[in-house]
């Protein structure tokens, strides 16, 4: 006892038939209650997940490991009652784990003389959250024993991530649209809700792709003066830049372009979950067939490897007397680099570069590339300037007159694969007046 006194303890207790629901564990009063923790787990029946915590009656409750309560054995000097607790804290040790800890903590425990060095490197070490879901990569849990274990083995993942739902993804599909294959394992529905820089968006993880490698990307489309402007989304998506283009950037009114009826639906949802619906249009369908013209001040062209097929719609509905800028997105390939080859973005004239204030960009990067930070690559160069002059070869068809078009900036996004690069270019396109 915590007076010194010694408790014996060796006279079996009788295990109901019937355990409460819950965590089992044992309520004493509270004297006996760190002896009693310190015996189970020198027994080794103590569930270590679990501290100990205050129930009715003034008692404390010990957790039990459940699959040993048939070799439970208490003193009679000691009282006892076998109870389940519904909520139970997690113990220090608990809290100091680590997610990927507890995950194979709970499996091992889950499948006993089972566990084996294959099964575990079949476990992930990390996934993504999307709050009460977490979304399985698609090589985890592909070794034959787990589809054995059937619903528990997803409601024990989901225990020991504090999430409800569970889902895993698949490959994207090839159909245009960039669908996931996402099976959801644990859960009534995948629509789940993300917060990015104070915009909620939310989708159906089954049904929609998010992509939180553009957050540096969304991030300075929030950050541009659109302050007024009518903006054309051409590839709209779920709403990763339609969103920060009126939420953050002051757009007045933006027509959001999406073919795919799930992504339509998401971005419905997230418009009125921000209260920005009013200012917003959504065109269901292919963007080619846009029949918009002479709108926008500012048209975004999201798509990568390139947004090439939707140059011609971006130049139709840029207003025709005052032009606009064009944000350009495309996958650019680049040799490896060498000192030669690198040329600080400042030396190009860029005013971004140059200014302290200036976004240098440090994406992840492939294995053997150099960090990018804010060089300049003669590749991303060359297709920005290619890129301006056919832009002013098509705005000047469509109206008859000449335009000019010059690089604001080139932003480096991510990198896509080795030596591919996701880059904006802001492009700025403007009608010559006459003399």
């Amino acid at each position: 006892m915590m007076d010194g006194t010694e408790v014996p303890m060796a006279v079996p207790m009788a295990v109901p038939t019937a355990v409460p629901t819950g965590v089992p564990a044992l309520a004493t009063e509270p004297r006996f209650a760190q002896r009693l923790r310190q015996w189970l787990e020198q027994e080794r029946l103590l569930d270590g997940r679990y501290g100990l915590q205050r129930v009715p009656g003034g008692r404390v409750a010990v957790p039990l490991l459940p699959e040993k309560l048939s070799q439970l054995c208490l003193p009679r000097e000691v009282p006892c009652e076998l109870l389940g607790i519904q909520d139970p804290f997690p113990s220090r040790a608990a809290r100091r784990r680590s997610p990927a800890q507890r995950l194979r903590e709970e499996l091992r425990r889950l499948l006993g003389p089972s566990w084996s060095e294959e099964l575990e490197r079949d476990v992930p070490h990390a996934w993504q959250r999307h709050g009460d879901l977490v979304l399985l990569s698609e090589d985890s849990f592909r070794a034959e024993p787990w589809e054995r274990l059937g619903p528990a083995l997803w409601e024990t993942v989901a225990k020991a991530l504090g999430a409800r739902r569970v889902a895993r993804r698949g490959r994207v599909m090839p159909d245009g649209m960039r669908s996931p294959r996402v099976t959801l394992l644990l859960g009534q529905h995948g629509w789940v809700e993300h917060v990015d820089n104070g915009i909620r968006y939310t989708f159906d993880v089954t049904k929609c792709m998010f992509s939180p490698g553009n957050i540096t990307e969304k991030l300075r489309v929030a950050s541009l003066p659109c302050s007024g402007e009518v903006v054309v989304d051409l590839y709209a998506g779920i709403g990763y830049f339609t969103l920060p283009f009126l939420v953050h950037a002051g757009a007045a009114f933006v027509h959001a372009c999406e073919w795919n009826s799930h992504a339509v639906e998401a971005l419905h949802r997230s418009l009125v979950l921000n209260g920005v619906r009013d200012r917003c249009h959504i065109h269901s369908g292919d963007s080619r067939q846009l029949q918009l013209r002479d709108v926008a001040d500012r048209v975004n062209l999201g798509l990568i490897p390139s947004s090439e097929e939707g140059w011609p719609v971006a130049c139709r509905v840029l207003k025709k007397d005052t032009g606009g800028v064009l944000h350009i997105h495309h996958n650019v390939e680049t040799h490896p680099a060498t000192p030669q080859s690198a040329v600080l973005l400042a030396e190009r004239g860029s005013p971004e570069a140059a200014s302290p204030g200036g976004e240098a960009q440090h994406p992840t990067q492939h294995s053997g590339e150099e960090t990018l930070g804010a060089r300049l690559r003669p590749e991303w160069q060359s297709w920005a300037e290619g890129t301006a002059t056919r832009i002013q070869g098509l705005l000047a068809e469509l109206h008859g007159r000449p335009w000019r078009s010059s690089v604001l900036h080139i932003e480096l996004v991510k990198s896509y694969a080795p030596h591919v690069h996701h880059l904006v270019l802001d492009l700025e396109c403007r009608p010559v007046l006459p003399v």
